[in-house]
């Protein structure tokens, strides 16, 4: 277990570094696209949402509003859209790691995490400067961050463990999880405020593994609220099975990676 700790620990950052390095490779801003694309994004939200459509959210006659609460969603959304929709390739692309017996595949996963990671880390840091922005402060709850995301990093590995191993094996996996972004994307509460979710629908909104930390990081950074701390132990504990199943699936099917690539 130490010998693997020590590879985690000098593999991983490495890998985290190329992996954003060669996202940006070639290019003129490099780097500098992290920060430009969700200011882009975020002014592209307030002028369709704020001026074309006058979008309010419930309990608030501001379009900013609107729009910084949008972001939130959204980029919540992107982190965990860009685990999923890279974990069923992740082996398929890095077969001439599955042969080094050396080597800790399921590093791979954590890696596309911590990359995706990176990204949101920048959004958040805008949404923080847009937050202060429309509403002139910042809620000191907001230091509550990593402790409500935290849960939805660790079911996000899972679920990333996961893929990555039925992608292996079912090719077809990559498409089905690109189509179903796109539903729990419009299946969670991005764009429309929960209490607009009918009755009947409301109960299964929160199967949408998005859905919940996307309204607890609402809480703490833009309402400065305290999230339901029974809700929020149930979403973590959920999270951690999801986490610990995630690994064991990759684990008892990664001696069949070899002979099916």
């Amino acid at each position: 277990m130490g010998t693997k700790f020590q590879t985690y620990r000098s593999l991983l950052p490495q890998m985290v570094r190329r992996e954003i390095s060669e996202r940006y490779r070639g290019s003129m801003l490099g780097v500098l696209w992290s920060f430009i694309t969700p200011l882009i994004l975020l002014g592209v939200y307030t002028f369709v949402f704020s001026g074309l459509f006058n979008s309010r959210w419930s309990g608030s006659d501001s379009t900013a509003d609107f729009a910084v609460i949008l972001f939130a969603g959204l980029f919540m959304y992107q982190f965990f859209s860009d685990v999923l929709t890279r974990a069923p390739s992740l082996i398929l692309s890095n077969a001439n790691f599955v042969k080094k017996i050396v080597f800790p595949l399921d590093i791979l996963v954590p890696v596309t995490t911590a990359a995706a990671l990176f990204h949101a880390v920048i959004s958040f840091l805008i949404l923080l400067i847009a937050t202060f922005y429309v509403k002139g402060t910042v809620p000191v709850t907001a230091f509550l961050t990593p402790v409500v995301v935290a849960p939805f990093i660790v079911m996000t590995l899972g679920f990333g463990w996961a893929l990555a191993a039925f992608g292996v094996y079912l090719r077809d996996i990559g498409q089905i999880i690109g189509t179903l972004m796109t539903a729990l994307l419009f299946l969670a509460p991005i764009f429309y405020p929960p209490d607009a979710i009918p009755d009947w629908v409301a109960p299964y909104i929160n199967f949408n593994p998005i859905a919940y930390p996307i309204e607890m990081l609402r809480d703490v950074v833009i309402f400065g609220q305290l999230p339901s701390l029974a809700g929020y132990i149930i979403y973590a504990v959920i999270a951690l099975i999801v986490c610990v199943l995630g690994y064991i699936c990759f684990q008892k099917t990664r001696g069949g990676f070899a002979d099916v690539l």
